[in-house]
């Protein structure tokens, strides 16, 4: 099973493609695919037919997934790669800039 750096939860900015600068909390990994559901961002438009839940139908904006590889954990409002110190049996998430 792989491991991620990030948590949902987190606060995460976009660093490639069409989203990029844009800063969101990550709602859920979807491990099997190596992807990220971010909140605000990568906004798709899809059409409900009427239900029940929806009696109107229409058209919803909802988050579409981004690869793991396009975001990065955010720090005091700066972007920074993570890493893991071992300290006997505690294993923590630090910074590799801040190495806090």
């Amino acid at each position: 099973m792989k491991k991620f750096k990030l948590k949902s939860g987190d606060t995460v900015k976009v660093i490639a493609g069409d989203h990029k600068g844009s800063e969101g909390k990550v709602l859920q990994i979807i491990k099997d695919k190596d992807r990220v559901l971010v909140e605000g961002v990568n906004l798709v438009s899809k059409h409900t037919k009427p239900s029940a839940q929806n009696p109107q139908g229409g058209i919803v904006k909802k988050e579409a997934s981004l690869h793991i590889s396009n975001v990065m954990l955010v720090e005091n409002g700066a972007a920074v790669r993570v890493g893991y110190k071992v300290d006997g049996d505690t294993k923590t998430r630090i910074s590799k800039k801040t190495k806090k």
